[in-house]
């Protein structure tokens, strides 16, 4: 029986050491009674089991005679002259220094450190377990600023893990140096960049360390690395303790590297503390931040702070040249939409249009193009974008024919042979759609309208009426606003406005209009050309068509719309009215947006706002004629009607409306008043087909130029459409729509130049 006890014991112990032989356990040592002692260094013992043929080690504890915690058991003689050397180094600051009665498991995260990094110290042992007590054995503190295999200091490794305590406990009682760098060239500020918190930053320049500006091997200091990891808390911290913004590194400064990672929050901290980090260049490229930019986003943040949106590098680039060669076509649209110009010369003498064709990206193109990107320019080899898109685009017969309109509405102006200041005598009439973003093809066509007449469009007409979008534009012409201006205000405002679902916010429109057109303009204020922006007065039904003009109206005594059975508060006079209320109401448009006070959406009864406005033209000049001022009344001479664009026409399966008897019956119900419904909307704001004809006819009995253009679109674009690329082929359909229609442009603007 004793026999079978030793060899149930001899298996337990091989067993026990292949399962973990460095596992910390309990031991009675009573079983080492006459085994070898192999050595013996302060409370830790090496001994020799020739039953089991292994080496073990013991840690002896004062506090008990009888029990001795077991370190290792190995089954190498080497393993064992290897470890226990190691063990009796590092491990007694912790066994004097923890209190007793020591367990297994709280040596045992002690000797797995020891084991898994032999080039620690005592001291990165303690840190790496989280000890702070034991920092302050005397042994520790000889070791704290030992560096291990990498070159970092106890200081490094607890920047690196993130424990602020035992970092102040580095700083205050231990006295670490913080001025040393490891083999990556870091010192501990460049590791406690990288942590989430910035609470270790805190600590550390509160103690005025050393290395917060510090570049490393790599070229970064700590605020170039919190950048590139968007650590926006250390960025701030950095910046609160000293860290400088304006240290080159390898790859430019810390703004670069936020750019270049899309780190938002870090790139606009940095321009709070030190806005001219905007001009900052890099040293390898010359590039400015926002030759770094990758996404819309980021391109904002600088562009709002004024960055200048042209400025070329050292290789003669444009940020648009950067982001075209990238085929980034979200953040070349932010550039273009902010003033971009995409006919500068860069490297090899070429545009952003000859980049865009060399790579084909057919949704560069046509922004660039739409942005009046020239067609003609030659690169530094000769080479035009025509030429390249002949050899590389596939929509080479899309390009040249949009190239050939923009270029024909470019090059010069109607000439009018005898044109005299102050000899006309007939008015023109400008009338703008409703249609939401869709008023970038009003914009577009007036773009080509000025260019072909070669003067603005406030100098073209004598009266302007608009609609939402078209009451919008309407005030903008009127306050001397360009068109290539607003067809950027336009890519940029749907991006504040059209945010959430419907309906909108009304806070961003309003905050839009009042930036615009001033908080306390009235429409008085300008007057020339004379403008009326529709509305619908919605506190009564039925509802009544209301104009917003900047001129007094015309009084006429003629019988009223309708008998009223209620007492309305009488409307606000032009001189009183406010110009961006007056838009905000004409594009009230409901389930867009809430009422504006008593108004809504003008659409609602005028969309196309040309019989409304002359109606109102006519009765204007028989009040004048009723008191007598003949000599101020001009005959009109030319209408102009501008849409917003035709959606294509689709079938419709039903709008039948019906009580159903049965759950098949209930879908068709609610397909066909679904479908009724948007009919129904759609009638009531459409601004083609009757709108138009009607106009039309009143035009040639009155012997007067009508105009009417609206393009056909491919496909119909919502209202609130974000989509930069959507609303890009908009525009991209629109010049193709202006230049088959271009001697019509051609007759219009002779008109008008001779009236």
């Amino acid at each position: 029986m004793q026999f079978l006890g030793r060899i149930l014991d001899t298996v337990s112990s091989v067993s026990n050491l292949f399962s973990n032989p460095y596992r910390v356990r309990d031991v009675q040592l009573s079983e080492y009674n006459g085994k070898v002692i192999l050595r013996q260094e302060g409370r830790l013992v090496l001994y020799r089991n020739q039953q089991s043929q292994s080496w073990d080690c013991l840690l002896l504890c004062p506090e008990s005679s009888s029990v001795a915690l077991r370190l290792f058991q190995v089954s190498s003689e080497a393993d064992a002259m290897n470890w226990f050397p190691q063990y009796t180094l590092k491990l007694r600051p912790f066994y004097e220094m923890l209190r007793p009665p020591l367990k297994p498991e709280m040596l045992q995260p002690i000797v797995d450190c020891v084991r898994n990094h032999p080039d620690y110290s005592s001291a990165h042992v303690a840190v790496d377990i989280g000890l702070r007590d034991c920092l302050k054995h005397n042994y520790i503190l000889s070791q704290m600023n030992a560096r291990d295999a990498q070159g970092q200091t106890p200081l490094h490794l607890a920047c690196e893990r993130g424990d602020v305590g035992c970092v102040r406990e580095l700083l205050e009682e231990c006295q670490a140096r913080t001025d040393i760098k490891d083999k990556n060239g870091e010192t501990p500020m460049h590791c406690a960049a990288k942590q989430d918190s910035a609470l270790i930053i805190e600590v550390l320049c509160a103690q005025l360390c050393a290395g917060v500006n510090e570049l490393n091997a790599s070229g970064e200091t700590p605020m170039h690395i919190a950048c590139r990891l968007g650590r926006v808390e250390v960025v701030k911290g950095l910046l609160g303790g000293g860290a400088r913004c304006d240290i080159m590194g390898s790859s430019g400064y810390p703004i670069h590297a936020a750019m270049k990672f899309s780190e938002k929050s870090c790139a606009e901290a940095i321009l709070s503390s030190n806005p001219n980090q905007l001009l900052a260049e890099d040293p390898v490229y010359g590039g400015t931040p926002l030759h770094w930019v990758k996404t819309p986003e980021m391109s904002r943040v600088l562009l709002d702070r004024g960055c200048n949106v042209n400025y070329l590098s050292k290789t003669g680039e444009s940020p648009l040249h950067i982001l075209t060669k990238r085929g980034r076509f979200e953040a070349a649209m932010t550039l273009l939409t902010h003033g971009a110009d995409p006919n500068i010369k860069g490297q090899d003498g070429n545009t952003a249009l000859h980049l865009a064709m060399k790579l084909d990206h057919m949704d560069l193109i046509k922004a660039l193009m739409v942005f009046g990107a020239d067609v003609e320019v030659h690169n530094d080899v000769g080479e035009t974008p025509g030429l390249i898109a002949a050899r590389t685009s596939k929509g080479f017969d899309d390009i040249m024919y949009v190239a050939t309109a923009v270029t024909a509405m470019t090059r010069g102006f109607v000439e009018v042979d005898g044109l005299k200041t102050g000899s006309k005598k007939m008015d023109r009439l400008l009338c703008l759609d409703g249609g939401g973003i869709k008023g970038l093809v009003l914009i577009q066509m007036l773009i080509s309208l000025e260019k072909e007449a070669g003067r603005p469009i406030r100098e073209l007409f004598d009266w302007v009426s608009g609609t939402s979008t078209g009451g919008i534009l309407a005030l903008a012409i009127v306050h001397g606003k360009s068109m290539e201006y607003l067809r950027c205000l336009y890519f940029r405002m749907k991006e504040q406005v059209f945010k959430g679902s419907r309906p909108y916010e009304s806070g961003p429109l309003e905050e839009f209009l009042k930036n615009e057109f001033g908080e306390n303009t009235k429409m008085t204020d300008v007057t020339h050309p004379r403008v009326m922006v529709t509305s619908v007065l919605a506190d009564r039904h039925p509802g009544e068509l209301h104009l917003f003009r900047n001129y007094d109206p015309a009084v006429l005594q003629r019988d009223p719309p309708y008998t009223s059975t209620a007492t309305f508060q009488p409307l606000t006079v032009p001189q009183e009215q406010l110009v961006w209320r007056a838009a905000r109401s004409s594009g009230a448009a409901p389930t867009y947006f809430r009422p504006m006070g008593r108004f809504l959406d003008g659409g609602l009864l005028a969309n196309n706002p040309t019989l409304d406005a002359m109606t109102e033209i006519h009765q204007y000049s028989k009040a004048l004629k009723a008191q007598g001022r003949e000599a101020d009344v001009s005959r009109l001479g030319v209408v102009l009607s501008l849409g917003t664009g035709k959606p294509p026409q689709v079938a419709v399966n039903s709008v039948d409306v019906f009580r159903p008897s049965n759950p098949l019956e209930l879908a068709k119900t609610f397909v066909g008043a679904r479908e009724l419904g948007k009919m129904l909307v759609d009638c009531c704001t459409d601004s083609d087909g009757c709108a138009v004809d009607r106009a039309r006819a009143w035009c040639e009995m009155a012997d007067i130029n009508y105009h009417r253009l609206s393009p056909q679109l491919s496909q119909e674009v919502m209202l609130d459409e974000v989509s930069d690329a959507v609303l890009v082929d908009m525009l991209w359909e629109t010049q193709m729509y202006l230049y088959e229609h271009r001697e019509v442009i051609h007759t219009l603007c002779q008109q008008l130049l001779q009236l």
